[in-house]
């Protein structure tokens, strides 16, 4: 029987002899299943170690890690909300330190080369734009924009100490504001003004007179121009019956020629309540208020304590 054969002809370059060789046709097939089975050999291998999916713990991992990236993204978008939430309320923050009085201290701000943008510090009222840097994430999620965590709650941090000092400022303002004569304590017309030297119409010599007169009728209710607390409610020689309210920082009012008391001393009272009635007790030519401010001991003139037009 005759039996296949296969022949393969090599052929060198620069026309020098050909070589033949001749093979059974069972060593050739014998060659090219051999060869196959070792390119089949080589894709597998190649799978396994270089795809997800060679193994099934290979696709687990591909899925943990897809599932992953999607939870990245989500907390990569909400870091964006809490940015975006920590600029407005720094925004807010600089009206109120505007308000307060304070000064806004603006932080030093320095730009990433890689993700060119301002990272705030410690930023109270300055820009507040999201801190985020390109960082390498090792694994198979490969590269990703990740937020600076610690740049956030610095800056959050900085805003609730921002806020404490403004809100501590605002009360120390509103508690002085409030302690601070500001009104009018009687409507009336004003018939004699702060001096260092008036005619005293009773005693016919000239003195200061330490505070201003206020004429109006007898029983016009008298307030308090601030928050304090009565040190004297009591008859006080040529004062008549008279009110004196400390208000603290070193400031006292005095109300005199009353004709009737509402407070008692020891008494604490707010700006604007009824304290005593216009009258003329005392070294009095007619009803009306003497009205005195002093501060830590010397009198002063208390129309520069009175609001435009603030008359109740």
């Amino acid at each position: 029987m005759h039996r296949r054969r296969w022949t393969l002809l090599l052929i060198p370059p620069k026309n020098q002899k050909a070589r033949e060789f001749e093979l059974p046709g069972w060593t050739f097939r014998a060659l090219a299943w051999g060869g196959g089975i070792s390119l089949l050999l080589v894709i597998g291998a190649v799978t396994v170690l270089f795809t997800p999916w060679g193994t099934p713990g290979s696709r687990l991992v591909a899925a943990q890690n897809a599932a992953l990236q999607e939870e990245i993204a989500q907390v990569e978008a909400r870091f964006k909300v809490l940015d975006d939430t920590l600029k407005v309320i720094g925004q807010r923050d600089e009206r109120m330190r505007m308000l307060a009085g304070l000064p806004i201290e603006a932080s030093p701000i320095r730009v990433d080369s890689e993700y060119p943008t301002p990272l705030v510090t410690a930023s109270l009222g300055a820009d507040l734009t999201p801190t985020v840097r390109r960082r390498p994430f090792l694994g198979r999620l490969g590269w990703s924009t990740r937020p600076d965590v610690e740049g956030l709650i610095a800056r959050a941090s900085d805003l609730s100490k921002s806020f404490a000092n403004v809100s501590d400022t605002l009360q120390r303002n509103f508690e002085r504001f409030a302690n601070t004569p500001s009104i009018m304590p009687t409507a009336g017309w004003l018939s004699s003004q702060f001096t260092k030297s008036r005619f005293h119409p009773i005693l016919h010599e000239n003195r200061p007179h330490e505070g201003i007169d206020v004429t109006a009728p007898t029983g016009t209710p008298i307030v308090a121009p601030a928050t304090g607390v009565v040190v004297l409610a009591a008859n006080d020689k040529g004062y008549g019956l008279t009110v004196v309210i400390d208000h603290g920082n070193g400031i006292q009012t005095r109300f005199a020629h009353c004709s009737r008391l509402a407070v008692k001393t020891g008494q604490r009272v707010t700006r604007g309540q009824v304290i005593a009635a216009v009258g003329g007790t005392g070294l009095a030519t007619a009803p009306h208020l003497h009205y005195e401010i002093h501060v830590n001991g010397k009198p002063v003139d208390p129309l520069t304590y009175v609001l435009p037009d603030v008359v109740p």
